[in-house]
Parts: structure tokens; sequence; C-alpha cells
């Protein structure tokens, strides 16, 4: 059973227009949330799509229906810090990687920061040495948004790509690394990058249980009528983009945007307690939120303003946050039944 998702943009607005022609594509963390809506966009369009993923955190289920889709997809069980992978990068020539493979988790940069460099820093190293050895055109990366200018002056957000990156936690720090490597890969290689810097992403599929997003976790909590846990006051705020919108930043940056970082967010700070308030309400309850400590390496307010998206990518958010948990408590919904 598919739930409901909200409505995108034109078809003539997606990728700029025309349908392009049929590009070798490889998505690291293409059975993961994001990745695998990536996918299913990627394969919608023509294009030949291998993953690799390790299922760590990612699941088949999420590529059912690109399984199904034929020759077009190929799939790869492989961590990519594995030696393997790189022999999977030039035997199979894609001409566009999307790197989603990471440790997506704050708090377990906090509590492992060397499991979060090995998979974030030397992970992504071996992504681009591949891409060097297998002559690939551009990797295309999922940055952190949320966690790559620190904490922002109020005055400063929405924030935008010129200020400074000092992130404040092991996770957004390995983040940095990535791309400042990307820079200096294109420098000495030649090898084209495009950083996206997300906002916190949601939609249909994301896994409450592991990959720490918010909206996942009260959905499923308020689907099943249990009570929903608010860390610290519920004043911290988060720039809440949803998944289609984002797969479709992606699919621009195949071909824009070269030797850039640019957010991807709607520039609309939401506090978990409106947030919650929101759900709760879409979810038909009335129930409160109870209340924890709050997190070791969280930022106190977010929100990435995303103009230069619309500049370089012709990009722009379409989902209303209303709409956008509508569909994820649909999602869930359909899964309990």
């Amino acid at each position: 059973m598919t739930a409901a998702r909200p409505s995108g943009p034109p078809a003539q607005e997606r990728a700029g227009g025309a349908k392009a022609p049929k590009t070798r594509c490889l998505v690291t963390g293409g059975a993961g949330f994001i990745g695998s809506t990536l996918v299913d966009r990627l394969l919608a369009e023509g294009h030949e799509v291998d993953v690799v993923d390790d299922l760590s955190s990612g699941t088949l289920a999420n590529l059912a229906e690109a399984r199904s889709s034929g020759g077009a997809f190929r799939f790869h069980n492989l961590d990519i810090r594995a030696p393997d992978f790189a022999q999977v990068v030039v035997r199979r020539k894609p001409q566009i990687i999307f790197h989603m493979a990471a440790q997506a988790s704050v708090k377990v940069s906090v509590d492992r920061p060397l499991f979060d460099a090995e998979v974030n820093v030397f992970g992504s190293l071996q992504v681009l040495e591949a891409a060097r050895a297998a002559r690939v055109r551009k990797v295309v990366y999922a940055a952190s948004g949320g966690t790559l200018y620190g904490e922002p002056d109020g005055a400063d957000l929405p924030v935008a790509e010129h200020h400074p990156h000092g992130p404040l936690s092991p996770y957004g720090v390995s983040k940095k690394a990535a791309i400042d490597y990307m820079v200096t890969y294109r420098a000495l290689h030649g090898l084209e990058f495009t950083a996206l810097a997300l906002a916190n992403v949601y939609g249909p599929r994301q896994d409450p249980h592991g990959e720490a997003g918010v909206v996942a976790i009260f959905a499923e909590r308020l689907v099943k009528g249990e009570t929903c846990t608010i860390f610290g006051d519920g004043e911290h705020t988060r720039d809440y983009v949803y998944v289609d919108d984002v797969v479709d930043a992606f699919a621009r940056a195949a071909k824009r945007g070269g030797g850039l970082v640019l957010n991807i967010g709607t520039g609309v700070e939401t506090s978990t307690n409106h947030l919650y308030r929101v759900m709760a309400a879409a979810a038909g309850t009335r129930a409160q939120a109870k209340h924890g400590p709050e997190r070791a390496g969280d930022v106190r307010r977010s929100a990435l303003d995303p103009d230069r998206a619309s500049i370089h990518l012709g990009w722009k958010p379409w989902t209303k946050l209303a709409d956008g948990v509508n569909g994820v408590l649909a999602a869930f919904r359909a899964q309990l039944s």
C-alpha cells in the first residue's frame, strides 16, 4: 500500500524542464530514506542506477520499486570503506556519483567520534578516490546544513552560504571535512562536485529508530497513541524540508552548481514545540508531549537561506510543513495497517 504524498512541482519545472538524456548514476547509501527516494526519481527519468549500501541503516524494502524496474537498476551490498568499493565504481563507470552514505547521527558522533570519522571522512575519501580512478564526471554530496554553520547569531538566520563554517559536533566536523576534500580534489584532479547543505529532511521512509528524524519519531508515536518526548524546552528551531523537494535539488545538481556549496532548505525556523502541535493536530490528538534533557551537540537555532540554490539550480522548496507531515503520518498509518 502506497501512502499519499504531497504533489510536486509541475513536470516542466523538474530538473530544468525537458527530459534529460540517459545517465549512468551511482548512489551511495541508496537504500536509505533520502537515497532510495532519489533512486526512484532517477529511474523514473530513464537513467541507469547502481546503489551501493551496506544496509546498516537502509533497507531493501526502500528499494522495492527500484528492484522491480528491470535492468536499469543494480544493487551492491557493500560498505563504502571496503576495498572492493573502488572496483565496483571502476567496473560500472558511472558518470555521476550521488554520495549519500553517512553516519548521520549527532549523538552517535559525540559518543563515537572515531567511528563517525571512519564513515564520513575516510568513507568519503574512498568515494573520491574511486571517482578519480573511474573518471567520474561529478560527485553530488549530501552535506549537513544543520551542523555546518555551528550556532549562528539569530540576526544571521536564515543563514547563507557565505557564513563561516563552525560545526559544534564531530558529525558536523566530519561532513565539513568531506567538503574540504572535494574542493581539493576539484583543484588537483578536476573532479567536479556540488555539495548540497541539507536542512532537516523529513518524509516517508524515514526510520524513526535509525536516522533520528524527529518528524518520523513523532509520527510513529502519534499513530500508535504513544507519548512523544521533546528534548529541552522545545524552543530549539530547525528548518524542515520535505524529501521530494530535496531529491529535486539532487537531480538538478547533476548538471548545475559545479564547485559550490548550496543550502537546501525552506528558510523557515520551526520550533520543536510548534512541530509537535502541528503533528498532533494532524493526527487528531490533544495529548501533550513530555520533556526530556537537552542533547549534547545540538544547536539551538537553525534555518538555511535557499536563495543561492534558486539562482544556480533553479530550485525552490514547494511542500508546506502541514502537507508534508500529513504525508508522513499517512505513510505510518499504512505501515501499521
